[in-house]
């Protein structure tokens, strides 16, 4: 007796059109991310252009010897100077400050959520500390104006204080605000470190301490070296919290009590439309802000050196 079957039907065509659709689904997204990608060149590329042409008719105009070796800064005055080490030893007193408080306080903190922290207190500590990126900063400036300079100078135990600008209470309070993104970039590369390596080490009698000093900090390297750089970088282009406490006199000199005119703190002040387009002064803008770039673009080139080779890779 024969047996009637039921054929399913072929379901090959519509497998092939479901693979055609995502393959055009993948080659959407690729070409979504090499617009990114291609984007965010495009506007470095302009950067660079718009920076460039007017640091050229500039330094048609002043000598790059004076520029880069003079020891006064008054390019919109009568008697125009032109020395930008003022405004350098300005940029980099406020940022060895900065530096000074949110590397070591950063690391610590990082280590301390990484290691330490339950995973309780670690959710609750973490979004907390990540609010201080969040601050305006603006904000931070008017914090060190009326708050951290007036404590300095009430405490100050080196003889004469600080001034009501100083370069200290920039430093200070712009290490504060760069904490966050220090300790937040270098937790993420110390969680990321394999447990394998922290249960080895504590099978050898490594205490807690040793464990998070001598495994987890040298693993995770470069993730902290990135950190680190990614901190300095955002304390060499901060505007607000220097021109607001910092003052805006260049002056060539290493004390931080006294008052100084970071990089930053010029473009921002000069740029306020005082000067006359295509001006001598008005192109000092430009010529400042190519220096800035090229200080970050080489810092960047080294720590993209450093992260290399202290990368670690695990299974």
């Amino acid at each position: 007796m024969a047996v009637a079957t039921t054929q399913r039907p072929a379901s090959r065509p519509l497998a092939g059109l479901e693979a055609g659709h995502r393959r055009y689904r993948e080659k959407f997204i690729v070409g979504g991310l090499f617009l990114c990608a291609a984007f965010s060149i495009v506007v470095t590329v302009g950067i660079v252009f718009a920076l460039v042409v007017p640091s050229v008719d500039f330094f048609r105009a002043i000598s790059p010897v004076e520029f880069f070796t003079g020891t006064e800064w008054a390019p919109l005055f009568k008697n125009s100077k032109f020395g930008v080490l003022p405004l350098l030893s300005g940029t980099i007193v406020v940022t060895l400050i900065a530096a000074v408080i949110c590397l070591p306080l950063g690391l610590a903190a990082a280590i301390y959520l990484s290691e330490y922290a339950a995973r309780r207190t670690r959710s609750f500590v973490k979004p907390i500390l990540e609010i201080l990126a969040g601050i305006p900063t603006v904000v931070y400036g008017f914090f060190a104006l009326t708050f951290i300079t007036p404590l300095l100078r009430e405490n100050w135990p080196f003889g004469t204080p600080p001034g009501v600008f100083n370069a200290l209470s920039a430093g200070l309070v712009m290490g504060i605000m760069i904490l966050p993104t220090v300790a937040s970039i270098s937790e993420d590369a110390m969680f990321a470190v394999p447990q394998s390596l922290r249960a080895g080490a504590a099978a050898l009698g490594a205490t807690k301490y040793e464990i998070s000093t001598r495994v987890v900090v040298p693993a995770g390297l470069s993730g902290i070296i990135a950190a680190f750089v990614l901190g300095i970088s955002r304390a060499i282009g901060e505007t607000m919290i220097v021109l607001i406490a910092a003052g805006g006199t260049p002056t060539l000199s290493f004390n931080p009590a006294e008052a100084m005119q970071t990089m930053t703190a010029f473009i921002g002040a000069a740029g306020l439309g005082d000067q006359a387009t295509g001006s001598v002064g008005y192109k000092t803008i430009f010529a400042v802000g190519i220096t800035l770039f090229v200080m970050t673009l080489v810092m960047n080139i080294i720590s993209i050196r450093l992260v290399r080779k202290y990368r670690e890779v695990y299974d």
